[in-house]
């Protein structure tokens, strides 16, 4: 019995997992399921101020409160990988430490993010890493061979001891209310149940756990012979409560670097995209400006695009972005799939109706190469071009630059042009 809770845990994990790939692969979006990501339900909260996503957000934060940290076990797709990893290298574990410089890179991290500028947690947000990894971007598969190479020698060093959401979720986990820990009356500190915590959070001389860096697999519990682990709320002459010099100094740090990088994202979140031109946006991102400090380059947009125009970061801008050069070379008038799979907010979550009203961009013909063969006229979606006289002309204030109207073109006259701002016209 007591091995069937880590059982049902990995098997929730798995299928968790299996989701994900397959969201971020474009195969099936399972409805708001990567929408209760830690760091995309805090970006939508910030970046649209959205209710659901606070709502969410204190949820999964209650949750942890209660019970641990089992979204780092259950729920996040960059830990699962790496959990499915360690069971392949089949590694033991010893005891790791509990590193302090962790709460310096979340106070960096989330403290820019907090600023306006997501520049830094894109690089190390487990989640926008997944997804940047699946969909085997440069950044995403660096991280990903950095964490699986830890794996390989430290098992979930990542997630105990530099994952900012592991830090902050840790933080909470350390005093919740059900804890794992263990029944020194039973414990024969045989070490089994070390060297099969893949946190290293269990010190078997003194018998205690870190519940701080316990991402709650619940492994040790099935390994333990004596039925000595325990899960649940610890008595009370098991509480201690003890905070070293060097967590204190740790901790001091950590909020003297959360005050400059929320000062530092503020800046980032004004420069940043301010050089940046000819940048065609999915509807509903806004400007350069905001898509470049909000997007997480998850992906998960650019692999639901039916028409694959959906472009990612590169040397041009550092976000997601349109290129009407890819794919079927124009955005679909009826679609509206990268605005309802953006977890972060960085695209709006906006109808078809709304989609079809935004500008993202803008027409015009050359009138020196148009043959006035009018068959833009009668594929443009919107109604925006039409014949008068010998000409072909665009109603500038019917036209959103979805792009239909240059693909159509066979002889080069139509050019699209980026805006500034999108628009509801």
């Amino acid at each position: 019995m007591k091995k069937t809770a880590y059982k049902i845990r990995l098997i929730t994990a798995g299928i968790a997992g299996i989701l994900s790939i397959l969201a971020v692969c474009g195969v099936f979006y399972p409805v708001s399921f990567l929408d209760i990501q830690f760091v995309p339900l805090l970006q939508r909260t910030l970046a649209d101020y959205s209710l659901s996503a606070m709502i969410l957000l204190v949820v999964l934060l209650a949750v942890t409160a209660v019970f641990g940290r089992f979204y780092c076990s259950t729920i996040c797709p960059f830990g699962i990988l790496q959990e499915f990893a360690a069971l392949i290298f089949r590694r033991k574990t010893k005891q790791q430490c509990n590193a302090g410089f962790k709460y310096i890179i979340a106070a960096l991290t989330f403290g820019t993010l907090l600023g306006g500028s997501a520049l830094l947690i894109r690089y190390i947000d487990p989640y926008s890493v997944f997804g940047s990894a699946i969909s085997l971007s440069l950044t995403g598969l660096v991280v990903l061979f950095v964490a699986l190479a830890l794996v390989f020698f430290k098992n979930r060093f990542f997630c105990t001891n530099i994952c900012p959401v592991g830090a902050v979720l840790g933080l909470i986990s350390k005093f919740s209310l059900n804890k794992i820990y263990i029944d020194k009356d039973k414990c024969v500190s045989c070490g089994l149940c070390v060297h099969s915590c893949p946190s290293g959070c269990i010190n078997k001389d003194e018998k205690t756990v870190d519940n701080e860096t316990c991402v709650k697999c619940l492994k040790c519990i099935g390994t333990c012979r004596q039925n000595a682990i325990k899960y649940g709320i610890k008595p009370k002459e098991e509480v201690k409560f003890s905070v070293s010099r060097r967590k204190l100094i740790w901790t001091g740090a950590a909020f003297v670097v959360l005050a400059g990088a929320v000062k530092a994202g503020l800046e980032l979140g004004e420069k940043a995209a301010e050089k940046i031109r000819n940048i065609i946006l999915p509807p509903g991102a806004v400007n350069a400006n905001r898509m470049y400090n909000k997007c997480l380059n998850c992906n998960l947009c650019i692999e639901n695009c039916p028409n694959k125009i959906l472009a990612k970061a590169n040397d041009k801008f550092g976000a997601v972005h349109i290129d009407y050069a890819k794919g079927e070379g124009f955005c679909k008038y009826d679609c509206n799939k990268c605005s309802q799979v953006c977890p972060s907010g960085a695209i709006k979550k906006i109808t078809k109706e709304e989609k079809q009203k935004t500008r993202i961009a803008m027409a015009s013909i050359n009138q020196e190469k148009c043959t006035q063969c009018g068959i833009c006229v009668y594929d443009c979606p919107a109604g925006a071009i039409s014949k008068q006289g010998k000409k072909t002309v665009i109603d500038a204030s019917k036209c959103i630059g979805c792009g239909r109207c240059k693909k159509s073109c066979r002889f080069d006259a139509i050019e699209i042009f980026a805006i500034n701002e999108q628009t509801v016209i």
